[in-house]
């Protein structure tokens, strides 16, 4: 009989990097592009876990779904699924700890040429 194992293996679990596998490098190329900067934007004004649903962004699913696995994988948010939402939170408080204001100082450069350019988001 085999034994369970302590922390089941399951296909709806994602990957993240541990903190300390997070690179500058990374985080500045997801950000670099401009549906995950609006993305982040969002998370950042709603201050809480978001489901990828509600984020609504100007392309297809399966390009949403490549955003946010970026995202992801370079360690700018975590995702796990509440049901059969994938909910989407930023790591500030990894990124914080890393690249201290990095991400406050994007979020601030991105509000201030969205108001230069008289764009929304």
């Amino acid at each position: 009989m085999q034994t369970p194992s302590a922390t089941p293996s399951t296909s709806r679990a994602l990957e993240h990097p541990a903190r300390e596998d997070i690179r500058l490098e990374s985080v500045l190329h997801a950000l670099s592009d401009p549906m995950r900067l609006l993305v982040v934007r969002s998370l950042a004004a709603a201050g809480t876990e978001q489901s990828c649903s509600v984020l609504e962004l100007p392309v297809s699913k399966s390009t949403t779904t490549h955003h946010f696995r970026v995202l992801r994988e370079c360690g700018v948010v975590s995702q796990i699924y509440r049901g059969t939402a994938k909910m989407n939170a930023l790591r500030r408080d990894d990124l914080e700890a890393l690249f201290p204001g990095l991400l406050d100082s994007v979020l601030t450069a991105a509000d201030r040429q969205a108001e230069r350019l008289g764009e929304d988001g």
